[in-house]
């Protein structure tokens, strides 16, 4: 391939599938277009020698098809935790998970691009219970119905340097004192953002990935309450974790909704009422082993 078309590539997952890219032999002259809101927000990706950040509006169609035309792929990265309430599911998951992987899958047809790499979220479904996986389904039914040699991943939540997941936690007890925690027992199977990037980077040269659904995990199930005390104590700030009464928990992320960047919403409570985890024997794709959260998370939980 000489030319990539990575969609959310400024992003967490999307840098690690960019770097992952450039570190590979076979990808060394491969251009990347990584079209951004801002350009700012993909300086860190600027020093890249085959990567070209592109200011530009993905949700614009005639931008997008601009974007598609002339590439061998492309790779979609973009995805969103918080997009209000709504039924099926609110505006801004719609926005970002249906909408735009349908222009995406319309401007790729329009300019004979084939080859699509797209990452989901495990459980998603039409008839999960939040919106966020609600729309996750949809966008992957979009892209489905477009005839596309098409790869979907399904990562459970993801960790790694810059995460917004045990990151969050770790920061939170610079000044939190204990932890009030809607949840607790709700079950997760965090994956190292290196395992994703690697089976997205590496699905492109598998034919055998045309077509196929990958759910992706990390070797340990836990639950969300052992992971925030993991967090703190490896940052060196151990606090206590108080269990929310479902009541209690619902009042809060309601309350947090109305803060910018509040860490939980209602819909987040309805996607971690199934557990984040993958069926027994799952193992990551490609022959690739799983690495261990405790492998990798105290050398940026410290920081």
């Amino acid at each position: 391939m000489k030319k990539l078309l990575v969609i959310g590539g400024s992003g967490f997952v999307g840098s690690a599938v960019v770097r992952e890219l450039v570190r590979r032999p076979e990808f060394a002259e491969c251009c990347l277009t990584l079209p951004t809101r801002r350009e700012a927000a993909a300086r860190h990706l600027a020093v890249l020698p085959t990567a070209r950040i592109v200011e530009a509006d993905v949700h614009d169609p005639a931008v997008l098809g601009r974007l598609v035309a002339g590439q061998d792929a492309v790779i979609n990265l973009v995805g969103i935790l918080k997009g209000g309430e709504g039924t099926p599911y609110g505006g801004g998951f719609a926005r970002a998970h249906v909408e735009l992987p349908r222009r995406i899958a319309a401007a790729a047809r329009a300019a004979g691009v084939r080859r699509m790499v797209h990452v989901s979220a495990l459980k998603a479904a039409a008839d999960a219970p939040s919106g966020y996986l609600r729309s996750k389904a949809a966008g992957e039914a979009a892209l489905r119905e477009a005839g596309l040699e098409l790869t979907i991943f399904r990562p459970s939540v993801i960790f790694g340097a810059g995460d917004s997941f045990l990151g969050l936690f770790a920061r939170m007890a610079r000044i939190a004192p204990f932890f009030p925690l809607a949840c607790p027992r709700a079950r997760f199977q965090p994956v190292w953002v290196g395992d994703v990037a690697a089976a997205v980077v590496e699905s492109l040269q598998r034919a055998e990935s045309i077509g196929a659904c990958y759910d992706l995990c990390g070797p340990t199930q836990y639950e969300l309450a052992q992971l925030v005390r993991y967090a703190t104590r490896a940052a060196g700030r151990p606090r206590p974790v108080i269990g929310l009464p479902d009541a209690v928990a619902w009042l809060q992320a309601w309350a947090m909704e109305f803060i910018p960047g509040g860490p939980m919403t209602r819909d987040n409570i309805r996607s971690m009422r199934i557990p984040s985890t993958c069926e027994a024997g799952c193992a990551l794709p490609f022959g690739r082993v799983a690495t261990p959260l405790e492998a990798v998370a105290p050398g940026y939980l410290r920081g």
